[in-house]
């Protein structure tokens, strides 16, 4: 599978702190997400291609949301100021984008093509949906040859934010997204606990306090 257009579109149009840049996006080439989404043929992948292939179809799924709804300050809508759960739930659940075709959510790739399939917990760090509590989107795409490489460096990425992670050594706090908390399963799959799976030197008995996660657009900032 020909993953170069949308590593071509991430190189172009993210920038190295995980920000996008959807004005430039949706004035240059609106339509380049789904075009290479079209062109993709299902051709009996390895499990590192398929594990790419989701990865990114997941991520481009999202962009290709974004775009024609942009300018928007979240995915999370807000009537009167209260979250608008349905939009929300359907952003998620709504088997509305287009591949091999058939009909995908971003719940099913997430749940069903990655977390199920694969079993490995550093897929969390390298989905995005758009918001800045999410991890950074990278500027490039995942490549069957150096897939694995490519999270074990997000997964590393993620943990050494201070923004996601932070441990308070005189409180014997550990502060964390709560990523950790929404997939805790996941990682106490790999790990004896959420403190060992983030640093080994972390205190067992740390207490575990989730940061608020922020859903706001992980765009680039207009001033």
């Amino acid at each position: 599978m020909d993953f170069e257009p949308w590593n071509k579109l991430l190189q172009t149009y993210v920038n190295d702190r995980g920000q996008v840049d959807y004005v430039r996006w949706k004035q240059e080439q609106p339509n380049a997400v789904r075009e290479w989404i079209s062109s993709l043929e299902w051709s009996d992948p390895t499990p590192d291609e398929q594990l790419s292939l989701w990865i990114n179809l997941y991520n481009a799924f999202v962009i290709e949301k974004i775009l024609p709804r942009y300018p928007i300050r979240s995915i999370q809508p807000k009537i009167l100021g209260i979250p608008n759960w349905i939009a929300f739930f359907q952003f998620f659940f709504n088997r509305d984008r287009t591949a091999f075709n058939q009909k995908f959510s971003l719940g099913q790739i997430e749940n069903e093509r990655l977390r199920k399939q694969f079993q490995d917990p550093r897929i969390h760090f390298a989905i995005v949906c758009a918001s800045i509590g999410c991890p950074l989107l990278r500027n490039e795409a995942y490549f069957p040859n150096r897939v694995n490489q490519q999270l074990e460096a997000d997964k590393n990425r993620f943990i050494q934010n201070p923004e996601k992670v932070k441990y308070d050594a005189d409180r014997n706090v550990l502060h964390c997204s709560k990523i950790f908390k929404w997939y805790r399963q996941d990682f106490l799959n790999v790990a004896p606990s959420i403190a060992e799976y983030i640093n080994p030197a972390i205190p067992k008995n740390a207490r575990i306090s989730y940061l608020d996660y922020d859903w706001s657009l992980n765009q680039i900032p207009t001033y």
